[in-house]
């Protein structure tokens, strides 16, 4: 008599899931995606507006230096001079925008009114805006995701969905290309910058940059 093996002892949940590969024209709702991503908490992924994912690649040192650098200059400003009248958020939170895509800015600001008047349910999934300030940081190289080339495609696309404002940051030329609301593409460039002032959405808000280019 043929004896069955002994039930595995490793629940489903435990077992190892080998890489999941999915076709290059899958297409996917925002709904979808929500679920995609809370299938594989480590990945790094984005919606583009025509439902295709975008897989974005882990920050090098430098940038993941600068990134938390920048995160904690504005956190301060939040708590500080921005009066309780601003919340931020950091790269690990996914904007539903209104041309379908969810993109997650470096950095970005939000007025405190405009997250208030979310439900609870909206604030926990994808927030259904468009932050009012988005920041992006440069890789050293235009390759991927995370490119210059890429970046500005994905500025564009804050612009038109109702970013007021948007700060791309290049450290390799210690430059900032702004995006502003009611322009279309990039409104003006700061070589040598030293500091960004926010001032056209919220008197006070600045950030300087001499510390950010040092990393």
């Amino acid at each position: 008599m043929a004896l069955a093996p002994p039930p595995s002892s490793v629940q489903p949940a435990e077992r190892e899931l080998a890489p999941l590969l999915l076709p290059w024209d899958l297409r996917l709702t925002p709904e979808q995606f929500e679920r995609v991503c809370q299938a594989n908490p480590e990945a790094v992924l984005e919606l583009a507006a025509d439902g295709h994912l975008i897989a974005m690649t882990p920050t090098g040192g430098e940038t993941g230096a600068r990134n938390l650098r920048l995160g904690q200059r504005l956190l301060l400003w939040v708590d500080g001079a921005g009066d309780g009248a601003w919340i931020a958020f950091d790269s690990s939170t996914g904007f539903l925008l209104a041309d379908g895509s969810v993109l997650s800015p470096d950095l970005s600001l939000l007025r405190m009114e405009r997250w208030q008047a979310l439900t609870a349910e909206q604030r926990r999934r994808f927030p259904p805006l468009c932050p009012d300030l988005v920041i992006e940081l440069a890789s050293p190289s235009d390759e991927g995701p995370r490119g210059v080339s890429a970046l500005r495609c994905k500025m564009d696309q804050y612009q038109a969905n109702g970013a007021q404002l948007g700060w791309l940051l290049l450290p390799e030329e210690r430059a900032v290309e702004i995006w502003r609301e009611g322009q279309q593409g990039m409104g003006e460039r700061l070589d040598n910058a030293s500091r960004l002032d926010g001032g056209e959405l919220e008197e006070g808000l600045v950030l300087e940059l001499a510390e950010i280019w040092a990393v």
